[in-house]
Protein backbone atom coordinates (compact mmCIF):
# COMPACT_ATOMS: atom_id res chain seq x y z
CA UNK A 1 0.00 0.00 0.00
CA UNK A 2 1.69 3.89 -0.90
CA UNK A 3 0.30 6.40 1.53
CA UNK A 4 2.48 9.49 0.64
CA UNK A 5 3.37 11.62 3.55
CA UNK A 6 1.46 14.57 3.98
CA UNK A 7 2.76 17.75 2.78
CA UNK A 8 2.70 21.34 4.88
CA UNK A 9 -0.90 22.44 4.70
CA UNK A 10 -1.99 25.97 5.71
CA UNK A 11 -3.84 25.90 8.82
CA UNK A 12 -7.70 26.42 7.71
CA UNK A 13 -8.50 30.16 9.49
CA UNK A 14 -11.72 30.65 12.07
CA UNK A 15 -14.85 32.22 10.73
CA UNK A 16 -18.69 31.25 9.50
CA UNK A 17 -19.48 30.53 5.97
CA UNK A 18 -22.96 30.69 4.18
CA UNK A 19 -23.74 27.67 2.66
CA UNK A 20 -25.91 28.12 -0.05
CA UNK A 21 -25.23 25.09 -2.02
CA UNK A 22 -27.30 23.27 0.56
CA UNK A 23 -30.64 22.54 0.81
CA UNK A 24 -33.20 21.32 3.24
CA UNK A 25 -36.20 18.47 2.81
CA UNK A 26 -38.31 18.59 6.05
CA UNK A 27 -39.96 15.83 6.63
CA UNK A 28 -43.27 16.20 9.09
CA UNK A 29 -46.04 14.19 10.30
CA UNK A 30 -46.11 11.25 13.03
CA UNK A 31 -44.68 8.87 10.76
CA UNK A 32 -41.80 10.93 9.18
CA UNK A 33 -39.14 9.30 11.47
CA UNK A 34 -40.52 5.71 11.12
CA UNK A 35 -40.74 6.52 7.00
CA UNK A 36 -37.40 7.65 6.91
CA UNK A 37 -35.84 4.75 8.88
CA UNK A 38 -37.04 2.53 6.08
CA UNK A 39 -35.57 4.56 3.30
CA UNK A 40 -31.95 5.73 4.68
CA UNK A 41 -29.02 4.01 5.60
CA UNK A 42 -29.26 5.39 9.27
CA UNK A 43 -31.32 4.86 12.05
CA UNK A 44 -34.26 7.47 12.20
CA UNK A 45 -36.80 5.76 14.39
CA UNK A 46 -34.32 6.56 17.71
CA UNK A 47 -33.18 10.18 16.22
CA UNK A 48 -33.42 11.90 19.78
CA UNK A 49 -32.28 15.69 19.93
CA UNK A 50 -29.31 15.35 21.07
CA UNK A 51 -27.86 13.21 17.88
CA UNK A 52 -27.72 14.53 14.42
CA UNK A 53 -27.47 11.32 11.42
CA UNK A 54 -24.93 10.94 8.41
CA UNK A 55 -27.00 9.19 5.98
CA UNK A 56 -27.20 8.25 2.35
CA UNK A 57 -30.67 7.01 -0.12
CA UNK A 58 -29.91 4.13 -1.97
CA UNK A 59 -30.86 2.15 -5.46
CA UNK A 60 -32.31 -1.17 -5.18
CA UNK A 61 -28.78 -2.03 -5.78
CA UNK A 62 -27.08 -0.18 -3.04
CA UNK A 63 -25.42 2.52 -4.88
CA UNK A 64 -26.25 6.04 -3.52
CA UNK A 65 -28.37 8.46 -4.96
CA UNK A 66 -28.12 11.07 -2.15
CA UNK A 67 -26.25 11.75 1.11
CA UNK A 68 -27.74 13.78 3.80
CA UNK A 69 -26.77 14.99 7.47
CA UNK A 70 -30.66 14.95 9.46
CA UNK A 71 -31.83 16.05 12.60
CA UNK A 72 -35.26 15.50 14.15
CA UNK A 73 -35.94 19.46 16.24
CA UNK A 74 -39.61 17.90 17.27
CA UNK A 75 -40.77 14.42 17.12
CA UNK A 76 -42.80 14.94 14.19
CA UNK A 77 -40.20 16.81 12.09
CA UNK A 78 -36.94 15.35 10.84
CA UNK A 79 -34.93 17.97 8.38
CA UNK A 80 -32.30 16.43 5.85
CA UNK A 81 -29.94 18.98 5.00
CA UNK A 82 -28.35 17.64 1.35
CA UNK A 83 -26.84 19.06 -2.08
CA UNK A 84 -29.26 21.26 -3.64
CA UNK A 85 -28.15 20.68 -7.15
CA UNK A 86 -29.62 16.95 -6.00
CA UNK A 87 -32.63 18.27 -4.05
CA UNK A 88 -35.42 18.25 -6.80
CA UNK A 89 -34.73 14.44 -7.37
CA UNK A 90 -33.86 13.18 -4.26
CA UNK A 91 -38.08 14.99 -2.74
CA UNK A 92 -39.45 13.66 -6.06
CA UNK A 93 -38.05 9.84 -5.36
CA UNK A 94 -38.39 9.73 -1.67
CA UNK A 95 -42.23 11.36 -2.45
CA UNK A 96 -42.39 8.11 -4.66
CA UNK A 97 -42.79 5.97 -1.63
CA UNK A 98 -44.39 7.93 0.91
CA UNK A 99 -47.94 6.16 0.06
CA UNK A 100 -50.42 5.97 2.99
CA UNK A 101 -48.20 7.07 5.54
CA UNK A 102 -48.94 9.96 7.82
CA UNK A 103 -46.42 12.55 6.70
CA UNK A 104 -45.79 15.17 4.35
CA UNK A 105 -42.18 16.27 2.28
CA UNK A 106 -41.18 19.23 1.16
CA UNK A 107 -38.24 21.53 -0.08
CA UNK A 108 -37.81 23.73 2.90
CA UNK A 109 -34.51 25.46 1.64
CA UNK A 110 -36.30 29.08 1.80
CA UNK A 111 -37.08 28.64 5.57
CA UNK A 112 -33.61 28.05 6.44
CA UNK A 113 -30.17 29.91 7.14
CA UNK A 114 -27.39 27.35 6.81
CA UNK A 115 -23.67 27.96 7.85
CA UNK A 116 -20.23 26.41 8.32
CA UNK A 117 -18.43 27.25 11.57
CA UNK A 118 -14.76 26.01 11.92
CA UNK A 119 -11.91 26.85 14.21
CA UNK A 120 -12.58 29.67 17.01
CA UNK A 121 -16.29 30.37 15.67
CA UNK A 122 -17.23 27.15 17.71
CA UNK A 123 -16.64 28.36 21.04
CA UNK A 124 -17.42 32.16 20.07
CA UNK A 125 -20.50 30.95 19.39
CA UNK A 126 -21.16 28.28 22.76
CA UNK A 127 -20.46 25.10 20.87
CA UNK A 128 -17.68 23.10 22.37
CA UNK A 129 -14.78 22.58 20.25
CA UNK A 130 -14.25 19.24 21.13
CA UNK A 131 -17.60 17.65 20.57
CA UNK A 132 -18.14 14.37 18.83
CA UNK A 133 -18.96 14.33 15.25
CA UNK A 134 -22.83 14.12 14.87
CA UNK A 135 -23.95 15.38 18.25
CA UNK A 136 -26.71 17.78 18.09
CA UNK A 137 -26.83 21.38 20.04
CA UNK A 138 -29.63 24.08 20.46
CA UNK A 139 -28.28 27.61 20.75
CA UNK A 140 -31.28 29.58 20.83
CA UNK A 141 -33.21 28.89 17.51
CA UNK A 142 -30.22 27.24 15.89
CA UNK A 143 -29.49 23.46 15.40
CA UNK A 144 -25.41 22.97 15.71
CA UNK A 145 -24.07 19.99 14.34
CA UNK A 146 -20.79 19.33 14.84
CA UNK A 147 -18.94 17.95 12.09
CA UNK A 148 -15.49 15.80 11.28
CA UNK A 149 -12.88 18.16 11.88
CA UNK A 150 -10.48 19.11 9.30
CA UNK A 151 -7.01 18.22 10.58
CA UNK A 152 -7.02 19.43 14.02
CA UNK A 153 -9.65 22.52 13.09
CA UNK A 154 -12.81 21.72 14.49
CA UNK A 155 -15.92 22.23 12.11
CA UNK A 156 -19.73 22.39 12.70
CA UNK A 157 -23.01 22.92 10.67
CA UNK A 158 -24.97 25.59 11.92
CA UNK A 159 -29.09 25.22 10.69
CA UNK A 160 -31.48 28.54 11.74
CA UNK A 161 -34.94 29.59 10.57
CA UNK A 162 -34.07 32.06 8.31
CA UNK A 163 -34.01 35.93 9.33
CA UNK A 164 -32.81 34.67 12.76
CA UNK A 165 -29.16 36.20 13.76
CA UNK A 166 -26.42 34.85 11.94
CA UNK A 167 -23.59 33.01 13.86
CA UNK A 168 -21.35 35.55 15.16
CA UNK A 169 -17.18 35.55 13.98
CA UNK A 170 -15.26 36.71 11.13
CA UNK A 171 -16.41 35.18 7.86
CA UNK A 172 -14.81 32.17 6.76
CA UNK A 173 -14.18 32.13 2.36
CA UNK A 174 -16.30 29.21 0.62
CA UNK A 175 -13.40 27.59 -1.16
CA UNK A 176 -11.39 27.41 2.41
CA UNK A 177 -14.80 25.42 3.55
CA UNK A 178 -14.96 23.56 0.35
CA UNK A 179 -11.23 22.83 1.32
CA UNK A 180 -12.24 21.47 4.70
CA UNK A 181 -15.12 19.82 3.53
CA UNK A 182 -12.16 17.21 1.50
CA UNK A 183 -9.68 17.32 4.64
CA UNK A 184 -12.54 16.06 6.90
CA UNK A 185 -12.62 13.25 4.30
CA UNK A 186 -16.69 12.75 4.18
CA UNK A 187 -18.13 13.01 0.81
CA UNK A 188 -21.63 14.77 0.28
CA UNK A 189 -22.82 13.79 -2.83
CA UNK A 190 -23.74 16.07 -6.01
CA UNK A 191 -24.73 14.99 -9.32
CA UNK A 192 -21.39 13.98 -11.09
CA UNK A 193 -21.57 11.00 -8.66
CA UNK A 194 -24.95 9.69 -8.34
CA UNK A 195 -25.23 6.14 -8.73
CA UNK A 196 -21.62 5.07 -8.46
CA UNK A 197 -21.24 4.20 -4.84
CA UNK A 198 -22.16 1.86 -2.57
CA UNK A 199 -21.84 3.46 0.43
CA UNK A 200 -18.85 1.73 1.75
CA UNK A 201 -17.17 2.84 -1.43
CA UNK A 202 -17.05 6.15 0.33
CA UNK A 203 -16.27 4.82 3.58
CA UNK A 204 -19.81 5.45 4.78
CA UNK A 205 -19.97 2.65 7.52
CA UNK A 206 -16.77 4.27 9.26
CA UNK A 207 -17.98 7.57 9.69
CA UNK A 208 -21.55 6.92 11.09
CA UNK A 209 -23.28 6.66 7.95
CA UNK A 210 -24.93 3.40 7.57
CA UNK A 211 -26.46 0.99 10.71
CA UNK A 212 -26.35 -2.47 10.15
CA UNK A 213 -28.96 -3.37 12.94
CA UNK A 214 -31.83 -1.56 11.72
CA UNK A 215 -34.49 -3.54 9.59
CA UNK A 216 -34.81 -2.93 5.38
CA UNK A 217 -34.23 0.37 2.82
CA UNK A 218 -33.74 -0.27 -0.49
CA UNK A 219 -30.51 -1.90 -1.22
CA UNK A 220 -30.00 -2.94 2.00
CA UNK A 221 -29.16 -6.11 1.32
CA UNK A 222 -26.23 -5.27 -1.12
CA UNK A 223 -24.95 -2.92 1.70
CA UNK A 224 -24.88 -5.90 4.02
CA UNK A 225 -23.12 -8.55 1.42
CA UNK A 226 -20.16 -5.63 1.17
CA UNK A 227 -19.79 -5.78 4.65
CA UNK A 228 -20.23 -9.15 5.80
CA UNK A 229 -19.13 -10.94 2.88
CA UNK A 230 -15.90 -9.52 2.33
CA UNK A 231 -16.62 -7.94 -1.56
CA UNK A 232 -15.45 -4.51 -0.96
CA UNK A 233 -12.97 -4.00 -3.44
CA UNK A 234 -13.38 0.32 -3.77
CA UNK A 235 -12.75 3.06 -0.53
CA UNK A 236 -12.06 6.50 -0.46
CA UNK A 237 -8.83 8.63 -0.14
CA UNK A 238 -8.06 12.10 0.13
CA UNK A 239 -5.48 13.03 -2.49
CA UNK A 240 -3.56 16.19 -3.57
CA UNK A 241 -2.71 17.22 -7.01
CA UNK A 242 -0.88 20.14 -8.13
CA UNK A 243 -3.34 21.55 -10.20
CA UNK A 244 -7.38 21.66 -10.26
CA UNK A 245 -9.26 18.23 -10.61
CA UNK A 246 -12.87 17.60 -10.79
CA UNK A 247 -15.87 15.52 -9.46
CA UNK A 248 -16.70 12.91 -11.58
CA UNK A 249 -12.88 12.60 -13.52
CA UNK A 250 -12.02 9.01 -13.84
CA UNK A 251 -8.67 7.78 -11.99
CA UNK A 252 -5.96 5.91 -13.48
CA UNK A 253 -2.91 3.79 -12.38
CA UNK A 254 0.32 3.88 -13.80
CA UNK A 255 -0.11 0.01 -14.43
CA UNK A 256 -2.60 0.22 -16.84
CA UNK A 257 -3.54 3.53 -18.64
CA UNK A 258 -7.07 2.06 -20.29
CA UNK A 259 -8.90 1.13 -17.31
CA UNK A 260 -9.98 3.62 -14.72
CA UNK A 261 -9.23 2.38 -11.39
CA UNK A 262 -11.38 5.10 -9.17
CA UNK A 263 -13.48 8.31 -9.66
CA UNK A 264 -13.00 12.30 -8.11
CA UNK A 265 -16.04 12.28 -5.90
CA UNK A 266 -15.59 15.86 -4.34
CA UNK A 267 -12.79 18.18 -5.01
CA UNK A 268 -11.62 21.99 -3.76
CA UNK A 269 -8.43 24.39 -4.28
CA UNK A 270 -6.52 23.96 -1.10
CA UNK A 271 -4.68 27.30 0.20
CA UNK A 272 -1.84 27.11 -1.04
CA UNK A 273 -2.81 26.69 -4.71
CA UNK A 274 -2.50 22.96 -5.28
CA UNK A 275 -6.11 21.06 -5.05
CA UNK A 276 -7.38 18.44 -3.08
CA UNK A 277 -9.99 15.52 -3.61
CA UNK A 278 -12.01 13.19 -2.33
CA UNK A 279 -11.73 10.20 -4.34
CA UNK A 280 -13.39 6.38 -4.24
CA UNK A 281 -10.55 3.56 -6.31
CA UNK A 282 -9.74 0.46 -6.03
CA UNK A 283 -8.16 -0.76 -2.75
CA UNK A 284 -5.43 -2.59 -5.13
CA UNK A 285 -4.90 0.59 -6.86
CA UNK A 286 -2.79 1.80 -3.92
CA UNK A 287 -0.05 -0.42 -4.80
CA UNK A 288 -0.13 -0.01 -8.68
CA UNK A 289 2.18 3.11 -8.74
CA UNK A 290 1.15 6.47 -9.27
CA UNK A 291 -1.73 7.70 -9.96
CA UNK A 292 -3.07 10.41 -12.02
CA UNK A 293 -6.66 12.10 -12.93
CA UNK A 294 -6.05 12.82 -16.52
CA UNK A 295 -2.81 14.48 -16.83
CA UNK A 296 -2.96 15.26 -12.61
CA UNK A 297 -1.16 13.00 -10.98
CA UNK A 298 -2.42 12.37 -7.23
CA UNK A 299 -0.67 12.00 -4.08
CA UNK A 300 -2.86 9.78 -1.47
CA UNK A 301 -2.66 11.31 1.60
CA UNK A 302 -3.63 9.10 5.08
CA UNK A 303 -6.88 8.90 5.78
CA UNK A 304 -7.75 11.43 9.04
CA UNK A 305 -10.02 8.52 10.02
CA UNK A 306 -10.15 4.85 10.82
CA UNK A 307 -11.78 2.44 8.19
CA UNK A 308 -13.68 0.37 10.43
CA UNK A 309 -13.23 -2.93 8.69
CA UNK A 310 -9.58 -2.32 8.89
CA UNK A 311 -9.42 -2.42 12.77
Amino acid sequence: MIIHAMTEKVALPSGACALPQLGVIAAEGPEAASFLHGQLTQDFSLLDGTQARLSALCTAKGRMIASFVGIRPQPGTVLLVCSRDILAATLKRLSMFVLRAKLKLRDASGEFALYGLAGDALPANGIPATGAPWHRSVKGEASVVSLYPAGDVPRALWIAPAGTPAPVGPGLDPALWAWSEIESGVATLTTPVLDAFVPQMLNYESIGGVNFKKGCYPGQEVVARSQFRGTLKRRAYVVQAPTPVAAGQEVFAASDAEQPVGTVVQAAPAPDGSWSAIVSMQIAALGAGPLRAGEVPLSVQPLPYELLADI
